[in-house]
């Protein structure tokens, strides 16, 4: 059995409607590009600012393990200057006591003459040292808590530059999702209107 024939209207109305579909097929197709280009700029606008976070975290936690060994440090320092001082006055009563021991086996009064000149210089110089150690004592921890101060704070400027950077970068990464959007929304917009207006053109009521 044959199969009627189209008349050259309804072939034509047949082609407009296929373009129809098509045309619609394209616009959602591209609508969906434009999505997915939309979310992929904002999950990189999300894993900029996400790793970020994490270096300048880890930037001012590293500072801080790093100002503490400095403060450790210089205390450390600190203390052997202390000790050193302390040795010095102990060797000065050694070295007094001797004096002394020295006089009095010699018959001559300790408190007196050049043994009495000898413990003077002996304190004299004891005092002098011990004056250099405390204040190397001090410099230490000073210096060491400036180092450590500055360290923490060139940290803290560094995180906050890392967060600001991303900040920046992931504001880019939007405004590049929100432009993905609208310029395949336009498009497909354009698409659908071009496909209805040729549909308009072509298909007519027989």
């Amino acid at each position: 059995m044959d199969l009627p024939k189209l008349t050259t209207q309804e072939t034509a109305n047949l082609n407009a409607a296929t373009g129809l579909v098509a045309g619609l097929g394209q616009a959602m197709a591209q609508e969906a590009a434009g999505i997915y280009q939309q979310t992929a700029y904002q999950l990189n606008a999300l894993n900029t600012l996400t790793v970020s976070k994490i270096r300048a975290d880890q930037e001012e936690r590293y500072a801080a393990i790093q100002a503490g060994r400095l403060m450790k440090r210089a205390e450390l320092e600190s203390m052997n200057y202390t000790m050193a001082g302390n040795t010095i006055l102990r060797n000065m009563e050694k070295a007094n006591a001797t004096a002394r021991a020295r006089a009095a086996a010699n018959g001559i009064a300790f408190g007196e003459g050049s043994a009495a000149g000898v413990q003077v210089a002996n304190v004299r110089a004891a005092a002098r040292d011990v004056g250099v150690a405390d204040f190397n004592a001090l410099m230490a921890r000073v210096l060491g808590f400036e180092d450590a101060s500055a360290m923490l704070t060139n940290s803290e400027i560094q995180a906050q530059i890392t967060r600001v950077t991303a900040g920046m970068q992931a504001g880019q990464y939007e405004q590049a999702a929100q432009a993905a959007r609208v310029t395949t929304g336009l498009l497909a917009g354009a698409t659908l209107g071009t496909s209805i207006s040729k549909f308009a053109q072509t298909f007519k009521v027989t």
